[in-house]
């Protein structure tokens, strides 16, 4: 494993801290294209460096433990029960 030194803290390179498309349609019994398809539209946490995507393991089981929701998004909220003064 490579290490940089970086502002006085070693800052590790390493490969498993990122995933790869292929293991995050393998996790999601989908396509690669269909990882592709989700990336482009926002649906997974990733950043677009070029024609590569990045998308760290953190961010990728963070969303997976969301069932993929952010925050504020879905449906409105309405109260089940309605008080009437």
């Amino acid at each position: 494993m490579k290490t940089a030194e970086q502002g006085g803290q070693n800052v590790a390179s390493d490969m498993s801290s990122r995933m790869s498309i292929p293991e995050i349609a393998n996790r999601l019994s989908v396509g690669r294209l269909a990882v592709y398809t989700m990336l482009e539209q926002g649906l997974l946490p990733g950043v677009r460096v070029g024609r590569r995507w990045i998308v760290t393991r953190y961010a990728y089981e963070t969303w997976e433990k969301t069932c993929g929701t952010r925050a504020g998004a879905g449906l409105p909220t309405k109260p089940e029960v309605m008080v009437l003064n």
